[in-house]
């Protein structure tokens, strides 16, 4: 499948989706074969099956088809998908199909639509450069999750796509994220100290986001951080997981989290979306539980 390359950069077209489609809504690609409904998934029989059969071998035919549904019934309703790279490279090359097939498809069917690949990559010198090719001319991702561990110098290759997107980790949504994360560093100015992660947020949009293509990642489970990590970072877009299932508060979130603009988010939901129902009515479930996400994250924007 030929690899379509959006015109504009990534950050005009999630600022674009933000103003002209009015949601702050992201959808995660997270499909898991024994979460599918059972009409999808490989070996069973069925007209569905057959389908799955017809476009492409089991496993990438159920993931592409299952992904493709809840695309095709949510793509009015979202600022971007995000696929976690995870779920597919387990599968090995049937997987690493289907993930560039539906990026290619959200491309060639919702151009409006960018589509963020959660990866958390971040290596050295020519390991990063390969990462990065893999990401953006492979798979054809139009942005990438990125872990800062290694600092500045090991992300050049990515920061150097000026059309891409970077979502950089910074307040991570898990309960160990604390052991490292609020580690207390100094000051630039020497006048005291902060959190790293505060830090980090504040070298990020400082120091790395010379091309206007950065964005931090803070988890939902964190509203108080992500107030903080608002406060240094600006305008800067915040990726921000755990809404849903992982628990995290939607109303504190947004409030916490929007930019001078009333937009700079895109709240993650994946499996309360997905897996909203595990009939032949799957796709029309997640449409529903997504619209009704999208409509609670814009009311209260309007408080």
């Amino acid at each position: 499948m030929k690899t379509i390359v959006p015109q504009q950069t990534f950050m005009q077209r999630l600022r674009a989706r933000w103003r002209e489609a009015d949601t702050l809504l992201c959808v995660g690609l997270d499909g898991e074969l024994d979460r599918l409904p059972l009409s999808m998934r490989p070996g069973q029989t069925g007209m569905l099956s057959l389908d799955l059969e017809r476009i492409g071998g089991s496993i990438e035919g159920a993931l592409v088809s299952f992904h493709q549904a809840i695309i095709d019934a949510t793509a009015d309703l979202v600022c971007a998908y995000k696929p976690n790279s995870a779920f597919f490279e387990a599968h090995g090359p049937a997987g690493l199909r289907a993930l560039i097939r539906l990026i290619a498809y959200i491309h060639g069917r919702y151009p409006d639509v960018p589509v963020l690949l959660d990866a958390k990559r971040g290596d050295i010198g020519s390991t990063s450069q390969a990462y990065a090719r893999a990401a953006f001319d492979v798979c054809g991702a139009d942005a990438i999750t990125l872990q800062p561990y290694l600092g500045g110098d090991a992300l050049t290759p990515f920061l150097e796509r000026r059309d891409r997107g970077m979502f950089i980790l910074c307040r991570t949504s898990n309960p160990g994220s604390a052991e490292f994360q609020d580690m207390r560093v100094s000051l630039p100015d020497g006048s005291g100290d902060e959190p790293l992660y505060v830090a980090l947020a504040r070298r990020v949009a400082q120091e790395w986001n010379a091309n206007d293509n950065c964005a931090l990642v803070v988890g939902a489970t964190y509203p108080d951080d992500l107030r903080r990590v608002r406060a240094v970072a600006g305008d800067l877009p915040v990726l921000v997981p755990g809404i849903g299932a992982q628990g995290g508060d939607l109303e504190a979130t947004v409030r916490a989290g929007l930019d001078s603009q009333g937009a700079g988010l895109l709240i993650s939901a994946s499996r309360s979306i997905l897996y909203a129902s595990d009939g032949l009515d799957f796709a029309q479930a997640a449409r529903r539980e997504a619209k009704r996400l999208r409509q609670e994250i814009n009311r209260i924007r309007g408080q």
